[in-house]
């Protein structure tokens, strides 16, 4: 099993976020399994019916008891829970930690309207009923400073357990994909995706590595400087025609485009004690 322990980041783990333990591979891929735990902030969001857990999007954990998600997978109407520390939804594998969320402490932007994805505003904060156990295999995301911008072409990845394709089935091993960013000039070409891409989303990605249905929420990790990721996106829409189509990369939201509201929801809502 590809688990490249470094003890290097052992000692960084202490120093806060965006350090996994275990390294991702480097690899150009059409999609593979990720190194086990090498993403340590991807979360499974899950909904309840008929007395079971289903995975319906990701997300990242950027505090002890916060998790970011899109928008769009969230509902008032549903019962969430949220699964840290997860690899193989095949399996119980022992380092999972599965956290109950409370109706009311599902905060959604204000201004995302369900009926207009192109219009942005696609993100959402959940708050945990109890904070995350940080460990080798659970870790906080790093966020960039506000109004980042990623240049043409810098090398990110998405994750998570979307379809592998266009209405195929959902792996039970954590996915991983190199996107590499497709700049606001670059997207919002006419023969891109024209008007329907904003300045406040990122694009990633091209017509043979892309999201897919089940990555929503997820994150857009990228390597910054100091050899840290940072979270620069969270997985928003893909084409209609489907999810690996020419010129119409994968679109984000992009985090930088919202550190205040963050901060604000965040302060707002108060501290959670440890559970």
């Amino acid at each position: 099993m590809l688990r490249l322990l470094s003890s290097l980041l052992l000692v960084a783990l202490a120093s806060g976020c965006g350090k996994p333990v275990y390294h991702p591979s480097t690899r150009v891929v059409n999609g593979e399994d990720a190194v086990p735990y090498s993403w340590p902030w991807q979360i499974s969001l899950q909904y309840e019916k008929n007395g079971a857990f289903h995975h319906t999007c990701g997300g990242s954990l950027i505090a002890p008891d916060w998790v970011m998600t899109a928008g769009h997978c969230v509902s008032s109407s549903m019962t969430y829970q949220v699964v840290l520390g997860e690899y193989d939804r095949g399996q119980k594998e022992g380092p999972e930690q599965v956290i109950p969320i409370n109706a009311e402490d599902l905060f959604v932007h204000p201004l995302w309207n369900p009926n207009c994805v192109a219009c942005g505003n696609d993100i959402a904060l959940i708050k945990l009923s109890r904070s995350a156990q940080l460990g080798d295999t659970v870790q906080l995301a790093c966020l960039p400073p506000a109004g980042d911008l990623l240049p043409n072409d810098a090398p990110c990845y998405i994750s998570g357990w979307g379809r592998l394709y266009t209405g195929g089935p959902l792996p039970d091993k954590l996915q991983q994909a190199l996107l590499p960013v497709v700049d606001y000039e670059h997207c919002s070409k006419w023969d891109w995706w024209g008007s329907s891409v904003k300045k406040t989303m990122v694009c990633a990605g091209g017509d043979i590595r892309s999201g897919c249905n089940g990555d929503s929420g997820g994150p857009l990790s990228c390597p910054s400087a100091d050899g840290s990721w940072q979270v620069h996106g969270v997985t928003s829409f893909v084409s209609a025609f489907g999810c690996n189509t020419l010129k119409k990369p994968t679109v984000f939201t992009r985090v930088s485009a919202f550190n205040d509201w963050i901060t604000e929801v965040r302060s707002r809502a108060g501290p959670r004690g440890q559970g």
